[in-house]
């Protein structure tokens, strides 16, 4: 039981410990480590991670009054019109409202529009209200569209808003320096999670999520009744990560992420990331050359978006048979008003075969 330093510290220590390991393996700055004024600490999904990080930057501007005087009117969040909807639940739960959540649209590559995103602001400043947070993302759930987080760093920093940036899959990408890139501006965000269940080989439920500065996320979300009360805790040095999270009582879930590093080491992690990423090239560019079918967005690492050049109705039709054909398994979404195809390679022991396989199976069908 991992609430207090106190019930365990080996389940504190050791989570301080692995996500202090993953700030250098993905290349995240140094301010993310628990050594420094942030750190880390695992949540259940990338959901309460957004959560989370909403309800800090709701403490923050608002001078940490909320806990006591309730969530004062006209605050306003923002992310893109490809953003996960679990920030459509974040901001019901925390009071917000659906409302006061603006989705920012989005350029040719799916990507936020820093523009747009700048003229939401200003206008919702003209009219009184109060921006606060913004949730960027790397790697959108729909298409894998990675948005501008340097720009949008720069503004939010302008503006005095908090910048959330939600990496679930696309994250693992970075333990491989050749794709750093995706972490440009990430010096610039107030926090960060991704999710090692998705794409490096961690049984759910594990979320790593990191904050530059823990004192908004622990104020907004401590509460210290007598029973809880200990040395420890009093003292100040443990870290309690009930303060950390939504509910009181967690589970050990460093130690499976642990297993994960030590067994395969960092190497084997980046050539099962590689292979992935190289299948999903491969695939992508089968598509292209058959002249029946086409790419819906551009392929963005692990996930290619396809259809029929058809109808809608006929790429449902397919997206059908194949899932009932229970030899593979495929989701949907819509891009530009398109219905698509989604093919996503990350699973464990997917190799080439399959994939060929699953080739043949849909130009058969």
């Amino acid at each position: 039981q991992g609430m207090l330093w106190l019930t365990s510290p080996a389940c504190t220590e050791l989570e301080s410990h692995v996500l202090v390991w993953l700030v250098d393996a993905l290349g995240l700055p140094q301010r993310f480590k628990t050594t420094t004024a942030g750190g880390g600490v695992i949540q259940d999904s990338a959901s309460s991670a957004t959560l989370c990080a909403l309800l800090a930057a709701r403490e923050r501007i608002a001078d940490y009054t909320v806990r006591q005087q309730g969530v004062p009117p006209g605050l306003v969040a923002y992310c893109s019109e490809e953003t996960h909807s679990s920030l459509d639940k974040a901001v019901s739960i925390a009071g917000i409202g659906r409302a006061q959540l603006r989705k920012i649209a989005t350029d040719e590559r799916l990507a936020m529009r820093v523009d747009a995103l700048a003229a939401a602001i200003a206008a919702d400043r003209a009219a009184g209200l109060t921006p606060f947070f913004v949730c960027a993302t790397i790697g959108t759930t729909s298409s894998l569209a990675i948005d501008p987080v340097r720009e949008i760093a720069a503004l939010c920093q302008a503006e005095g808003l908090w910048l959330h940036v939600d990496g679930a899959m696309a994250g693992s990408a970075t333990l491989c320096p050749e794709y750093r890139h995706l972490n440009d501006g990430m010096e610039g965000v107030d926090s960060y999670c991704f999710n090692p269940h998705k794409w490096l080989l961690t049984n759910f439920d594990c979320d790593c999520f990191f904050v530059a500065d823990r004192e908004p996320l622990i104020r907004a979300l401590t509460v210290l009744p007598e029973y809880l009360r200990n040395d420890a805790t009093a003292g100040g040095e443990a870290i309690d990560y009930r303060d950390w999270q939504i509910p009181l009582g967690r589970r050990f879930r460093a130690l499976k992420l642990w297993f994960v590093l030590r067994s395969y080491g960092l190497e084997a992690l980046r050539s099962f990331i590689r292979q992935h990423l190289a299948l999903a090239e491969e695939f992508a560019q089968w598509v292209t050359e058959d002249s029946r079918f086409e790419l819906v967005a551009p392929r963005s690492l692990n996930l290619i978006c396809f259809r029929l050049k058809g109808s809608d109705q006929e790429n449902q039709r397919l997206l059908k048979r194949l899932n009932d054909s229970g030899r593979l398994f495929m989701s949907h979404t819509v891009i530009g008003g398109r219905y698509a195809l989604r093919f996503c390679i990350g699973q464990t022991y997917t190799t080439r075969e399959h994939v060929v396989e699953a080739w043949r199976l849909i130009t058969a069908l």
